[in-house]
Parts: C-alpha cells; structure tokens; sequence
C-alpha cells in the first residue's frame, strides 16, 4: 500500500462529508454500500474503485492490479472518474416543488406502509439485522396517540417491550447496544452508540407518559444511568460509542466478551438465586448463544415470573437489583471495551434532547441538570468565535467546522430546553444558530441546506443530507426546527423555507415512506392542529410542568414570568397574576388559569 499508494484513513464519524461522497461513490459502482469502506482514488480525489470487506489475498491483488493499469493506461481511468464523477454529483440533485402551498401527502397511507413493516411476533421492522429505528417508531408512537389507533399502538407497545427484554438491551448495566444480529432481538452487535442511547431514552420516555409501563420507567433510568456511568466526560461532554470487542480470560480480542456469561461462572457467583435467575434471563436454549455462553434475554414478565416461583413482584426486584449488582461487580473485573473518546457536538445535542425529555416525563431535577451542564459544556468548547459551531472535540481541543445536524441536534436541543426551563438564553442561541446556518449552509436554488458550510473545502460533490435513518436526516431536523422558531418569532421565512423543503420531498416520501418519518412528523404538525402555547406571569415554570404531565406532541410552550416583547407574549403579563393563552396560527383563545382549562382547549 505504502509502496504505490498514499494511504489515508478516515474516521467517518470525524469526517461524515467524505463518507458521504465515497459511500456513493461505492454504491453507484458496486450496488451496495458499507464499512469498512475502501476506495481507491486519482491524486486529485476522485474514486476509480472501492468495495467494503476484502481479504488480504483480495486486496493486495486488487491494487496490483489498479497500480499496474493505471500506470500503463492512465487516460481510461481518467475517463472513468469524469463519469462517476457525474453520477454522484446526480445524486444530490433536488427538484424544486413550486407548489406554493403544502403539497397534498396522504400521511394515512404512509403511516400503513410503516406499519405493514413491523414484526408481528417480535415488534420492530420485519428482517434481521434488526436495527431499532427509534425515530421511526417514535413517529408511529405519536401518530397512533393522536390518531386514537390503538392497533398500532399495540405493535409499538410490543416492539418496545421486546427491545427491553431483549440481549440488544443490556439486562445488567443498561442501554442499549447497536441492532440485533436475529428477528427477536436476542444476539446483538455489542457496539453501544450514544446517539442509539440518547434518542431511545426520548422514546421510551414518552412512551411511558402514555402508557405508565414501570418498565419504561426503568429502561429510561438503567439507560441513563449507563450514558452517565461509561460515556461521560468530567467537563459534561458525552463519548461518542463502546466497542463490540474485549478481551476474553483467554487474552484474545471477542465482540461481546464484556457481556456475555457462562452458566457455571453464573452458578458460582449466585448460589442459591441461580435457579430464579436462570429462569428470568433465559439460562437454556433460548438464551444460549455460542461456545457455552448465554445472552441475557427475557421472554416472561416480572408478573408472571413472580406467579411461577410463588413469590411477589417486590420480591422479586429486591432479587433482581441484588443479581445485578453481582454481576456489574464481577463484569468490572473483566478487560473493558475501548471507547471512542471523541465528542460529536450532533449526538451531544440528541443526549441533551434525551435528558430534557426525561425531565419533562419524571420531573427528575438531575436530569434537567445534566442538560443545562451538557448545553453549557457546547456553548463554551464547541462554539466558535464567527457564531457558529465546531462538529468534535477530544483532549480538550475542539476541531473541523460544524456540519448540518450538528447545528439541527443543537437547535433542537436548545428549544426543547427553553421550552422546559423558560430561559431566553436558549431560545435566542437557537435563533442566532439557524441564522448562521442559513448564511452558511442554505441553498437558494433547491431551498434546502447542503451538509457542509460554504467554509469548507470542496469534496467531489456538496451534499445534500434528506433521507431519515438511524438518524433523522440533518435537513429534516432543520426543517422541523424552522417551523418551530417560525412560531416563536412570527418569522414568514423561517415557515416558507420549512414548507418548501417538504414540498421538495414529496415525491421521495411516496417512493420510500420508512426513509421519511422524521419529515411525516413535521407534515403532522402543519395538517393538523399545532397548538402555541403561551403562559406569562410568576408561577409560569409551574404551569409548565404540570402541562407537561400530558402528552402533547402537537404544541410549543413558550412563557416568561414577566413583560415580554416576543410576539406570542407581548401585552399579555398582568401583576400578580399567570395566564395560559392556546393559541392555533397566532389566533388565540381567551386566556384561562388553570392548566386543566387549557387541556379543554387543546384537541
């Protein structure tokens, strides 16, 4: 390599803009796409060839090959790299939709296509690998509710719960690890992300407003409990993942090595709890996976565990929180997974998101904390002097200018603390934010925002980031975020851009809804009653959070405890009194005083 090549290597989570370009790069001429990512290129950048996984023999030979042709012909991969060249630059084309309204999109048969896709029997989307898709689901979660669906709020209950049951959650020490390798959720991949964590946290948060399901309850704290205990740096930063590998008693490198357990080492630490313990995390042929170790997996609710080994329920958590700590002390003894020590401004800002969201739902006042700390950790290391943000830091150096979805996870994050605390100062950053984004990031051709700033160096091609994945896509985070500050400081710009991006995507939802959900969600902000929500006067933070009590997706707060210019809020404080205002398209209703009065107003 070395001898004919210059070799550089690429961390992809430092660097997504040169992923994105490669992987289509790859996928244009292999068909498919992955990592390990491997492409070979002309001096000035441009790929001739690329694939994912090759062995030695493959890739020595391969390069061979290439050095040799390109020595002899030059001029024929020059011409190949002209035409890949077009074709990825084709791939970021956007048509513009000049539709001056929201275009018609029938959200019902979008939300059934979704639906059609999950697992009857082990709930998430049919087929393995499993990933969770949490955002896909959180959007079923949402639209069910409104909607009064119950069916498919049954099969998001059931996914939900055999996630939590499942190895791809961690029944000893929390969170969750990256997808299942099986449809039941049984052997996963053993990389722990945290935008994985963080997003799930916002999910089953929720869901447990709805339902009251104590296991939610616990998956969300455990999940927390984990993010704090593993990935937090001392500064309020958050480490971006936990490798799948360790070492075994053997010395030698196996995913999964740090979780996995065998039955007599099982025996040995729990004596006498063994024969329950066997029973609840499935020691037998459901929970076996390979050279005599187990998974812990659980296919049985604590009740009827409970009613099978005549015990009670409390009984039994009082055995359960006593096998955990066991084995946490004897999996600490074990060589820990690496950790990717890297700070990605982009998932801090999905982990600030997570705690505010758990804070709304459990009125936990640590978790309000940790987001003012992480929010705070941002402003000081990862903004910039020009306004806008830097993407990561590491060692106490923060480095390479932000990318869309950090400013998206930011803004995000930012007006969902505002909106939870009443503190200007964040309502204001997110605005300061999206206006260096559209300074730096928008493109007046399409209207939508590229993924890179027009301060960085120019790869092969300026992408644009639409389609939703494990992650919302940046642009419809930014989307969503724009209709939300549109609101807040009465901005036609701000609704126009967030109109005109769905209309850009229309006929992509149509061809592929499951890539979407994060844009439908907005759709069902727009179609359907948004309510603005305005409380003024001393006990606003308390109205706050008792209005908080109820699940309403369908709103943004916005309130001060004093006179305010905002728009929403201005002429509205009366001494000695709080006013809640439920206002629909700035038309509000007469104010009322109690938060059970404004639920009467909100459909």
């Amino acid at each position: 390599m070395n001898e004919k090549y210059i070799s550089i290597k690429v961390d992809r989570e430092e660097r997504p803009d040169v992923d994105q370009v490669y992987m289509n790069a790859v996928q244009l001429m292999t068909g498919s796409g992955g990592w390990p990512l491997n492409v070979v290129t002309l001096p000035d950048g441009r790929p001739i060839w690329g694939g994912t996984y090759f062995s030695k023999d493959q890739w020595i030979n391969a390069l061979t090959q290439i050095s040799d042709l390109y020595n002899k012909e030059p001029e024929k991969f020059i011409n190949y790299a002209n035409t890949l060249e077009k074709g990825i630059k084709s791939l970021d084309i956007i048509t513009t939709n000049d539709e001056k309204e929201l275009a018609s999109i029938d959200l019902d048969k979008h939300i059934g296509s979704l639906v059609n896709k999950i697992d009857k029997k082990n709930g998430g989307f049919s087929g393995a690998p499993k990933f969770m898709m949490p955002n896909n689901i959180h959007f079923l979660l949402r639209s069910a509710y409104q909607n009064n669906d119950l069916a498919t709020l049954k099969l998001v209950n059931l996914t939900l719960e055999k996630m939590a049951y499942g190895g791809v959650y961690d029944q000893i020490g929390g969170g969750f690890s990256r997808y299942s390798t099986d449809e039941k959720w049984h052997i996963p991949h053993f990389e722990k992300m945290l935008y994985d964590n963080a997003q799930l946290i916002s999910l089953y948060s929720d869901a447990y407003l709805i339902t009251n399901n104590e296991l939610y309850k616990n998956v969300v704290y455990e999940t927390i409990s984990f993010v704090l205990r593993e990935l937090r740096n001392s500064n309020g930063g958050f480490y971006s993942s936990i490798d799948a590998d360790s070492k075994s008693l053997d010395g030698k490198e196996n995913e999964g090595a740090y979780y996995v357990w065998k039955e007599d080492e099982l025996k040995k630490l729990l004596k006498d709890e063994f024969i329950v313990f066997s029973d609840y995390y499935n020691i037998n042929k459901y929970g076996y996976w390979e050279d005599d170790n187990y998974v812990l997996i659980k296919n049985k609710s604590d009740a009827a565990l409970a009613k099978t080994h005549k015990i009670s329920k409390e009984e039994l958590s009082k055995k359960i929180n006593i096998w955990k700590e066991i084995l946490i002390n004897a999996r600490g003894k074990r060589s820990r997974p690496n950790i990717d020590d890297k700070i990605l401004t982009s998932w801090n800002g999905l982990m600030i998101n997570a705690f505010i969201d758990a804070y709304r739902v459990f009125k936990d006042d640590n978790f309000l904390d940790m987001a003012n700390s992480s929010a705070e950790f941002i402003v000081k290391n990862m903004k910039k002097s020009d306004g806008g943000l830097y993407h990561t830091h590491k060692d106490g150096k923060s480095k390479i200018n932000g990318y869309l979805d950090d400013y998206g996870s930011t803004i995000k994050a930012f007006l969902n603390l505002y909106e939870n605390t009443l503190d200007e100062k964040w309502l204001n950053l997110s605005n300061n934010l999206m206006e260096y984004a559209y300074k730096n990031f928008y493109d007046f051709e399409t209207n939508m925002f590229f993924f890179t700033s027009k301060l960085d160096d120019e790869l092969i091609s300026r992408t644009i980031e639409y389609r939703d994945n494990v992650i919302p896509s940046s642009n419809s985070i930014m989307a969503n975020n724009l209709f939300k500050l549109s609101l807040y400081f009465d901005n036609k710009k701000y609704f126009n851009s967030s109109q005109q991006m769905i209309n850009n995507i229309k006929d992509q939802i149509e061809l592929y809804p499951s890539g979407f959900s994060n844009w439908m969600n907005l759709i069902l902000n727009i179609n359907k009653n948004f309510y603005e929500i305005a409380i003024v006067g001393d006990n606003a933070i308390k109205k706050v959070k008792e209005l908080n009590e109820n699940y309403l997706p369908n709103k943004i707060i916005i309130g001060s405890l004093e006179s305010n210019p905002l728009p929403l809020l201005k002429n509205r404080f009366v001494e000695g009194e709080t006013y809640i205002y439920v206002c629909v398209n700035k038309a509000c209703k007469m104010p009322v005083k109690t938060v059970k009065e404004a639920l009467e107003l909100i459909e």
